[in-house]
Order: C-alpha cells, then sequence, then structure tokens
C-alpha cells in the first residue's frame, strides 16, 4: 500500500514541478462531487476543500473536526483510486498535537499530500514561524517513516489574509519549502494575491507557489497565472459555491411555476 501511495505522490509532486504548466485542481468536497470532476479528461488530479467540506456537513470551516474532514475523505477516496488520480487532502492546520496520527490516517487511505496551515484553527492565530515551520519537517517525517517519501505538502500561509507584509510571506514560504513543503500557497482572504505579489512570489519561490482562482471579474485568468509561471491553481469552495447557486435558481425557478 505505502508503495502504491508513494508513486501517487511521486505523479502529484511531478505535476506541480513543470515550468509554465501548473496543475489546476477544481477542488471536491464528496463523493458526487469526486466522481464528476475526476471523469473529466483534462483532471490530472483530485484535491478537496475543507471549507466545502464543512458547509456540506453544516458546519463552519473553524468547526469542521477531523473525523468529520476524515469521512469526506473516506467517500472520496475510492473514487481517486477508481480513476488513478493522485489525491490531496485540506486538513487544516492539522489537528493539534494529532499531527502525526492524522497524517498517518490519511496516507492509509491512499493520500498523497496535504494542505497544511500556518494559523492554528482554535484560536485564529498564526503559528510563530519556528513551530510552522517544525510541523511542516514532522509532517515530512512521520509521511517517510510510513513508507511515502515522496509525500506532497501545499504550505498554506495566511499572512496576507491577517492583514500582514508580503516580506513575512517570502520569509516565511522559503523556509516552508526549506523543511520540504513542495509549494506555498499565499492565501489572500478576500483582498486576494494580486498580480504584483504573484510576480515576486514566483520569482522568490523560484514557481513554488500556489494561488487561489478568484471569481472577481479582474482576476487573474489560469493562463495568465500559467504564463507567470505559477506551479498550483485551486479553486478551494468556489465550485460547490456555484452549484449551490444553480440549485438555488432551479428550485426558485419550480416552484414560481407552482
Amino acid at each position: 500500500m505505502a508503495s502504491t501511495t508513494n508513486k501517487a505522490a511521486q505523479t502529484l509532486k511531478a505535476l506541480v514541478t513543470r515550468k509554465g504548466h501548473p496543475l489546476v485542481l477544481t477542488n471536491v468536497y464528496d463523493r458526487l462531487s469526486a466522481q464528476i470532476v475526476a471523469e473529466l479528461p483534462k483532471t490530472e488530479a483530485l484535491a478537496t476543500a475543507s471549507y466545502a467540506i464543512a458547509q456540506a456537513a453544516g458546519l463552519s470551516d473553524e468547526d469542521l473536526d477531523f473525523e468529520t474532514n476524515m469521512a469526506a475523505v473516506k467517500a472520496i477516496s475510492p473514487v481517486a483510486k477508481q480513476y488513478g488520480k493522485p489525491l490531496t487532502v485540506d486538513m487544516q492546520d492539522g489537528y493539534g498535537d494529532k499531527l502525526e496520527e492524522n497524517v498517518g490516517r490519511l496516507i492509509d487511505l491512499g493520500v498523497a499530500g496535504v494542505n497544511l496551515e500556518d494559523v492554528e484553527m482554535a484560536t485564529g492565530k498564526i503559528y510563530p514561524i519556528a513551530t510552522a515551520v517544525q510541523r511542516i519537517r514532522r509532517l515530512v517525517s512521520t509521511a517517510a517513516s510510513l513508507g511515502v517519501p515522496d509525500f506532497v505538502v501545499n504550505a498554506r500561509c495566511d499572512v496576507l489574509a491577517l492583514g500582514g507584509e508580503l516580506d513575512e510571506v517570502l520569509d516565511r514560504g522559503k523556509q516552508y519549502l526549506d523543511a520540504g513543503a513542495t509549494t506555498v500557497f499565499v492565501f489572500g482572504s478576500k483582498r486576494g494575491v494580486t498580480r504584483g505579489e504573484v510576480e515576486r512570489l514566483v520569482k522568490e519561490f523560484d514557481g513554488q507557489l500556489n494561488v487561489l482562482l478568484k471569481r472577481a471579474p479582474d482576476a487573474l485568468s489560469p493562463k495568465q497565472l500559467a504564463d507567470m509561471g505559477v506551479a498550483r491553481i485551486s479553486v478551494g469552495p468556489g465550485l460547490q459555491l456555484v452549484a449551490m447557486d444553480a440549485l438555488k435558481q432551479k428550485a426558485e425557478a419550480i416552484l414560481r411555476d407552482v
């Protein structure tokens, strides 16, 4: 099992280290959404979004516990295996002191990589940089000890989302990569990440940058981000929001005809 999972991790890692050809992840949140996305010929990997999983379970992202997250992964992982797609999971901050135990349980399901946040869910405060770096090292070391040395860590940095400066993002991101992260996910929340910031981040991180695809009219397109050298693009809960809006509109149209 470990060798199979490590092969999936190697595939995932190769997908996010291609110059000028980013991995685009249309994040899923349950078995049905995973099935729909996995069937698409251009889907190269599956990825979950914790916010969307929480919403589907009737929770806020902050209240999503590991067992609820794990239940969604258990439903999605067979789809990834069926279609031969590597699966990466949003495990938020790793859920406290159970970081090693939790990543082990994900690996047992064939998960090839994770998102790991640098904000503690319980407090909403960013971890000191030394702590955040050590947590990445712990995660990478645990995966290697379980036979998955190529496990992919997408280290999320929330400095901009919390009103911090780009210089701190650059410092943290470089240390996260040195600690074993494959990419750095710079999350800007509602403020987003500007073109100028993306350009500098790509340069400083040698391309190993993940950005969230925004829905705003002036947002950078996947093609623009690819041309700028971004390694990984994700949509987060974007597809769920679109799907729920479409469902609402259709339901309203049906009810109007009654």
